[in-house]
């Protein structure tokens, strides 16, 4: 399904998107407001790049960023719990990870944090290792797969 056609089932059920990103930097934004229209969808988006932007607009808590790590399910969990809550969407996605160059021996280059949130359901979290592709390969596979997680959030009407 393209980018237009994610758009036009989530204008069908009534569901508005929020992104909240880390190293995509907006991409997952970017990609869905390149299509027309997709301000019936698209509420607003979120790049917090830093921990302190992740705390600020996304209400990220600090406990979490020093236990877990900025790379972490449980950030990507509070990050897209977050998006939901500050805006006016009922679907949100964040995606936290080190595109790279570098990296380290727990939290490799290539390893991307993913959370879906979406009203009335439970949170989904999940960590995709991309490897080490390199930092546009890295970026442009995460904003790919967080695309799909909204696809695969908004089921064919019946």
């Amino acid at each position: 399904m393209s980018v237009a056609e994610l758009l036009d089932r989530a204008k069908a059920q009534g569901v508005m998107i929020t992104t909240a990103e880390s190293c995509t930097g907006g991409m997952v934004a970017a990609a869905l407001t390149d299509i027309p229209g997709s301000s019936a969808v698209v509420d607003r988006g979120f790049v917090t790049y830093t921990n302190d932007a992740k705390q600020d607009m996304l209400g990220v808590l600090a406990k979490t960023l020093n236990t877990h790590g900025a790379v972490s399910e449980e950030v990507a969990r509070e990050m897209a719990e977050g998006a939901l809550r500050n805006s006016q969407a009922q679907l949100a996605v964040s995606i936290t990870g080190i595109a790279g160059p570098g990296g380290s021996e727990f939290k490799p280059e290539g390893r991307v944090c993913f959370g879906l949130a979406a009203k009335g359901r439970p949170t989904f979290v999940e960590t995709i290792e991309f490897g080490a592709r390199g930092r546009d390969a890295v970026r442009n596979a995460a904003r790919d797969h967080a695309l799909d997680l909204l696809r695969k959030a908004l089921p064919p009407s019946a």
